[in-house]
């Protein structure tokens, strides 16, 4: 049989219908994709409020900086959901240790920029991403002993 698809091989044992990786986990995209639209649509009605009913162009930038400020904790404070994970686990696996470095250096970058403006728009918010980077890299050290021995930097 020289069919296409799914069934072209399901008679041949070797050769047998085999699950796409990609969709096997297509159950789990619903949450993260309702939680995607839902934070898209706080961010339309955010841009519909500072641009329909703030007038005044010096109160909209002052109420835009709180906003952004206030999606940029949440993102620097998102990765703490994996930490409790981490340490029951005693594994750093689910962790990325490429992104803690750059989270560490992209954050205090802007702190110190924003602390040279004298902007606490730019400098608070980025205050947890240093915080959750230097917590990260402890756990990378702290759990570095077992299976985990994939960042040749924290070995002891």
């Amino acid at each position: 049989r020289g069919g296409l698809g799914p069934q072209a091989h399901a008679d041949d044992p070797e050769r047998g219908q085999c699950p796409v990786p990609a969709l096997s986990h297509h159950g789990h995209q619903r949450p993260m994709l309702l939680q995607t639209a839902t934070l898209l649509g706080v961010l339309v009605l955010g841009f519909g409020y500072f641009w329909l009913l703030v007038p005044s162009p010096e109160a909209r930038l002052q109420q835009l900086g709180l906003f952004c400020s206030t999606f940029t904790i949440s993102m620097y404070l998102s990765p703490l959901a994996d930490l409790a994970k981490v340490i029951q686990t005693k594994s750093t696996q689910r962790l990325s240790f490429s992104l803690t470095i750059a989270t560490l250096l992209t954050s205090a970058s802007w702190t110190l920029y924003g602390f040279q403006l004298r902007d606490p728009y730019i400098m608070v918010p980025n205050l947890p991403g240093i915080l959750t980077s230097f917590i990260r890299l402890w756990l990378f050290w702290k759990y570095s002993q077992g299976r985990d021995r994939n960042y040749p930097l924290l070995q002891t």
